[in-house]
């Protein structure tokens, strides 16, 4: 299993800090987030500098900016294309893209999430497939938080999965509270997830991100773990906490 943290999630901005605590014994994953508009050029100059200590991880991201406010649609892309040349995956939140000839010459680079209920598009698996169909080589990132957000029953990620399945390419995990913050697992959004993990193949890689520090990476990782530890049944069965007890007690401290 390939799993791991965005350093956003972990140390915000500092980067060469994420990766430090992202560097452990449990974890061959990593995303490299360059979520605010200012912080892709020193992402982007501090890539050859670090490529040594990413060589920890078998499977690298980067997610680009969220918004555009001082880049032209056509600056952040070419800027974007020397992540494309690096065969990674460059997370891209919907609303970005404007001009999908610009975005089609990143190719496959191109990875689209789904959003949660701040933003009006990319929420739905019809919203996505417009979007897919004007970039027929994106590949797709399933934020499984926004999804539950956007629909608790979880059908609308099902759905998600079942159209996108040959284009899953990575899943952001974490629990995503009602003001769309992201936090930590707890046992309600571990039950949640069961339910569709059917449809996630053990080969792609989980990004977590959640806030946590080096010292509760183990209990992170683990919880994670317990959401693909059940044989799943079709939604319509009625599925009970019993039938999918996980123990997810945290420790003090």
């Amino acid at each position: 299993m390939k799993i791991g943290f965005s350093t956003g999630s972990i140390a915000l901005d500092d980067v060469c800090r994420g990766i430090d605590i992202a560097i452990h014994d449990h974890t061959n994953a990593i995303e490299l987030s360059a979520l605010r508009e200012q912080e892709l050029d020193p992402l982007l100059n501090l890539i050859g500098k670090i490529r040594n200590r990413l060589s920890n991880f078998e499977y690298i991201s980067f997610h680009a900016p969220s918004k555009r406010e001082k880049f032209s649609e056509e600056l952040l892309v070419s800027k974007l294309k020397k992540v494309a040349d690096l065969n990674w995956a460059i997370i891209v939140h919907p609303d970005l893209i404007e001009n999908f000839e610009l975005w089609r010459t990143l190719g496959r680079a191109v990875c689209i999430e789904n959003m949660d209920k701040r933003k009006t598009t990319g929420r739905t698996a019809a919203q996505l497939k417009y979007l897919f169909d004007q970039l027929p080589e994106a590949t797709f990132c399933f934020d499984i938080g926004h999804a539950r957000q956007i629909d608790p029953t979880m059908l609308e990620a099902e759905t998600m999965l079942r159209d996108f399945h040959d284009r899953l390419r990575q899943v952001h995990m974490s629990y995503v509270n009602s003001q769309s913050h992201h936090e930590r697992l707890n046992y309600e959004c571990i039950l949640a997830y069961q339910r569709v993990t059917q449809w996630i193949d053990n080969s792609i890689p989980i990004i977590l991100e959640t806030p946590v520090n080096q010292n509760e990476i183990d209990e992170e990782i683990s919880l994670a773990k317990k959401v693909f530890e059940f044989v799943h049944i079709s939604h319509e069965d009625d599925l009970t906490p019993k039938q999918h007890q996980v123990s997810i007690h945290r420790s003090e401290g």
